[in-house]
């Protein structure tokens, strides 16, 4: 990599998973996938520009860079080339965001994620784990998302249903949500949710890997893996146990597919906070940011400083802010992931 960074498409960087993926990552990137059928059909997820490991792991998670280093690595040796100055004001040499493609080959077991707070207090972390998801492509008869409890649940419920492994109480104490390509749904941190099999996403989220696992029985080896190192009753507390009625769906869960235009905005207000998405198509010209690019369809170019990079359909860049202002340009279309900004 040369001294001053620029925009780079990424390889596929899919650590293995403990629930089963299907073929939407390897259909999208338009290539063979070459590994053994056992990593093949756990390696549901693709962490993109990825500088956070899984968790309790040293490297797994980790993107690298074509050159072979670690893009977590190249960032902490240049932040503010990676980031710009105000976001290293802000957020030191984090990125302060994670990108991943998530092919759904099974149901997801109902999970939640810590606040920043309760990171802070109980795992030593900054960020916490809240999310975003933007479907793009769906496969079967029902493709849902399950998302916050219908009604208020008692903590006693709650503790009852995961020290028995309550499955068929867990999941249907949630909101289904049917989905389709161009829909998005903010998970804030705390919410118990779960995706559908068949579901394809873009998902943005903090930097790391935290889930408490209220549904762990067939899925994880055992129920100490399920609360990040911490005793059920302190894990629990992470729960958000409030009702979401249908003005607090609203407000999550947008759809965009019959919105057109250079830049259509994917996601609820309150995630500006927390990460910024857009759904770009043909020329627009990108403000300077870090940033990760999806491209869904097509194929065009992106420019930055005078240099040209060539893109097609199923790749996915990332974008340094020292690439200045860069230019897409020709027939694709793209999500564009960035950062939030301190208002």
């Amino acid at each position: 990599m040369s001294s001053v960074p620029r925009p780079v498409v990424l390889p596929a960087n899919q650590p293995r998973q403990f629930y089963r993926g299907g073929s939407a990552i390897a259909e999208l990137r338009g290539v063979g996938d070459d590994r053994d059928s056992d990593d093949r059909d756990w390696g549901p997820e693709d962490w993109v520009a990825s500088t956070t490991t899984r968790f309790g792991q040293q490297e797994a998670g980790l993107s690298r860079l074509p050159d072979g280093s670690l893009l977590r690595d190249a960032v902490r040796a240049a932040p503010q080339e990676w980031l710009g100055a105000e976001h290293v004001a802000d957020f030191g040499d984090s990125t302060a965001l994670l990108v991943k493609l998530l092919d759904a080959g099974q149901r997801l077991p109902v999970h939640c994620h810590p606040s920043d707070a309760f990171a802070q207090q109980h795992l030593g972390s900054r960020f916490g784990k809240t999310e975003a998801w933007i479907v793009v492509g769906t496969s079967g008869a029902n493709p849902v998302v399950y998302l916050g409890f219908r009604e208020d649940v008692a903590p006693e419920a709650v503790a009852h249903w995961v020290r028995t492994q309550d499955s068929s109480a867990l999941l249907g104490s949630l909101n289904e949500i049917p989905v389709r390509a161009g829909d998005t749904v903010h998970v804030p941190a705390g919410t118990p949710h779960a995706i559908g099999a068949g579901v394809f996403i873009v998902e943005l989220q903090q930097p790391t890997d935290f889930s408490v696992t209220l549904e762990w029985q067939g899925f994880l080896a055992d129920a100490e893996s399920a609360f990040l190192g911490m005793d059920r009753e302190t894990a629990l507390r992470t729960v958000n146990r409030s009702g979401f009625g249908d003005s607090a769906l609203a407000s999550l869960v947008k759809h965009t597919a019959e919105q057109s235009g250079p830049r259509v905005p994917l996601l609820a207000e309150e995630a500006a906070e927390f990460f910024l998405a857009d759904r770009l198509h043909g020329s627009v010209e990108l403000e300077p940011s870090f940033g990760v690019l999806v491209v869904l369809d097509g194929s065009g170019r992106l420019t930055a400083q005078g240099e040209s990079l060539g893109l097609r359909r199923g790749q996915t860049v990332v974008v340094p802010h020292s690439a200045g202002a860069p230019a897409l340009d020709g027939d694709l279309t793209v999500v564009h992931c960035r950062p939030p900004k301190k208002p």
